[in-house]
């Protein structure tokens, strides 16, 4: 469960014996959410100016657990020519993440969120205190591992790219439309995997073209860094 946005919190369950003859009081419904929503916003708007005042791409890349989003970003981080990489990690335990970056080469920050599903863009401006910002040509954000709550939460980035892996199944889009929806690009990784799990590429290009037809798609391996080559274009040609 989300201790944020309360996803997966079942509902309060009623009572079985009532306590209390005297008519309940009216009811009122308190809308959370959407000023946490509201908070995190003016936060990624005050982002998102002082990455312009810098001139830093700033992306935030999102997927599910385990579908290569560390192994690309070293891929990225080892293979980009236009200036220092900087990585702002979120994971709810360890710093593995992070350490495996900077040894890719990138100056790179852990966020240990604990139960927290999500990141959230005051983190973000905490973790960047930490980094030189003005030194970065290209500013990298790990999200959390998650297919919904990270979704919701701007952090004010530029870019924002989806990841999925062929393992994953071709209709990880349709039942998770609001990711790839919200995506600039989205990465089908572990291609060099795609003939012994029997991915089905016309099927998933096609979802993918249903339910994100604004989004570059770039298939990749990051094990082996085939296809990173357009990736890296397409990104140094968003930051110019």
């Amino acid at each position: 469960m989300c201790r944020d946005c309360s996803c997966g919190e079942l509902p309060t369950p009623a009572p079985t014996e009532a306590k209390v003859s005297a008519p309940a009081p009216p009811r009122r419904t308190l809308v959370l959410e959407a000023g946490l929503l509201a908070k995190n916003d003016h936060q990624a708007a005050h982002n998102r100016a002082r990455f312009a005042d810098l001139g830093l791409t700033v992306v935030n890349v999102l997927s599910a657990p385990g579908s290569g989003k560390t192994a690309l970003l070293e891929q990225v981080s080892q293979r980009w020519t236009g200036g220092p990489v900087g990585v702002i990690v979120g994971d709810l335990a360890t710093d593995n993440d992070a350490r495996r970056l900077r040894r890719a080469g990138a100056e790179a920050v852990q966020i240990t969120t604990g139960q927290g599903c999500h990141l959230e863009a005051t983190m973000v401006a905490r973790a960047l205190e930490q980094l030189d910002p003005a030194a970065l040509d290209l500013l990298l954000i790990e999200n959390v591992g998650n297919l919904v709550c990270p979704t919701a939460f701007d952090l004010g980035e530029g870019l924002r790219l989806a990841l999925t892996a062929v393992g994953e199944g071709e209709d990880k889009p349709l039942k998770y439309p609001g990711l790839f929806k919200s995506a600039d690009a989205i990465v089908i990784n572990k291609i060099d995997l795609a003939e012994a799990v029997g991915f089905h590429r016309e099927e998933a290009l096609a979802n993918l073209s249903q339910v994100a037809p604004q989004a570059r798609i770039f298939e990749v391996s990051a094990r082996t860094g085939e296809g990173l080559e357009p990736l890296l274009a397409w990104l140094a040609a968003k930051g110019q």
